[in-house]
């Protein structure tokens, strides 16, 4: 069956390619197909293609070009931005971090997760507490894709930034960088590296409507990464093997097409997501909506919301024989049916916790789709009360 068929409300986890990305890519999958490392005169055409697409994301980012390292999805790029810390340092995560950063932070020895409050958010005062003498790394995601928690990741760079001064000042020269994953913001938020204060930054196509398997992770100048694949030496050495060309190509079109809609995107979503969660709230006076309460510190088209009681993984199947398609939380997480360690970080108890659906909304969702959903949805909840007694 085709997502086309029903309602696609899960955009957090995957976002269809635009069709002008789409019509980017196609001739690198053809006639633009020639090895972009060769020397020859088509090979030479096909790297300038990919400089130019390096460089237009660079500019929509506020960085240079050269910082800028490919990789194969934002799993990749979080898992090369550890490499900045030497091999046993200290290094720090939220609590709410993506499954790629707080599964490499738990297999570390030498690894702290920082908590959140029940919002999601990680305070200056609790990163500051977190760093120790011999930390090298902190990784806070600007946005999490479950609650839509968006960090005030200012701040938290002013606090690494302040331990960075005060050893400097000691003459201990280890280092620390801060790392943000801005995959699930990329889309919906400006995201530029000077305001961001980040040392590194991952992005995803897959979440702004272009392909999948293909990110990126900007670095600032100076600091020295680990390769994770060797071999060639592409992408300076840091990334061995052919380039996805028309990954990169769509890449570059798809953050072009999402910075000329972002504003007027952000209000129409964030006027359906809150229409949503007041019908919904409204039909169930015990539903419990997670994450920050001001629009302004979560994201846009994501709302995330419990029903006490019941099941979510019930609802989810229940909802997708209606033709509802939603989320329990992360997808790289949500098929194992589990409680999300994100709801768990913030303190959501376990029956709450239990009866919880991600709804992301898209380019793509209509008025009259979010209408149809929510009576949809309205429907199979209270089926499943009746069920359950």
């Amino acid at each position: 069956m085709s997502v086309d068929e029903g309602i696609y409300l899960d955009y957090a986890a995957a976002t269809p390619v635009d069709e002008q990305v789409l019509d980017a890519m196609l001739p690198y999958f053809s006639q633009d197909f020639a090895n972009p490392s060769a020397s020859y005169a088509p090979a030479r055409q096909v790297h300038a293609s990919v400089e130019d697409a390096r460089a237009r994301i660079a500019h929509l980012m506020g960085g240079k070009p050269a910082n800028i390292v490919f990789t194969a999805g934002a799993t990749e790029a979080n898992n090369l931005a550890l490499t900045a810390a030497a091999p046993d340092a200290h290094i720090v995560a939220s609590a709410i971090e993506h499954a790629s950063m707080r599964s490499c932070v738990s297999a570390r020895e030498n690894g702290s997760f920082v908590p959140v409050d029940a919002q999601g958010f990680v305070s200056p005062d609790a990163l500051k507490a977190t760093i120790r003498p011999d930390t090298e790394l902190v990784s806070i995601a600007l946005a999490n894709g479950e609650i839509g928690t968006i960090q005030p990741l200012r701040e938290l760079a002013q606090v690494v930034g302040d331990e960075r001064a005060r050893r400097l000042a000691a003459g201990d020269m280890r280092p620390i960088y801060l790392h943000t994953d801005a995959s699930q913001a990329a889309a919906l938020r400006t995201l530029n590296v000077s305001s961001l204060g980040a040392d590194l930054v991952t992005v995803s196509a897959a979440k702004m409507y272009g392909p999948k398997q293909m990110g990126l992770l900007w670095v600032r100048s100076g600091i020295e990464l680990r390769p994770l694949v060797r071999g060639g030496g592409q992408e300076a050495g840091l990334r061995s093997g052919t380039e996805n060309v028309p990954g990169i190509i769509g890449f570059a079109r798809a953050f072009e097409l999402v910075r000329e809609r972002r504003e007027g995107e952000a209000k129409r979503l964030r006027e359906l997501r809150d229409w949503l969660q007041a019908t919904l709230t409204a039909a169930f006076a015990d539903a419990v909506v997670a994450g920050p309460t001001r629009d302004i510190q979560r994201l846009d088209n994501l709302l995330h919301i419990s029903f006490p009681g019941l099941l979510a993984r019930r609802l989810v199947i229940s909802l997708d024989q209606h033709g509802v398609y939603v989320g329990t939380g992360s997808a790289c997480a949500a098929s194992k049916m589990t409680v999300s360690p994100v709801l768990e970080a913030i303190g959501v108890p376990p029956e709450v916790a239990e009866g919880s659906v991600r709804i992301t909304l898209g380019h793509d969702t209509t008025r009259e789709q979010v209408e149809r959903a929510a009576q949809i949805i309205i429907e199979v909840v209270r089926a499943e009360i009746k069920r359950v007694g």
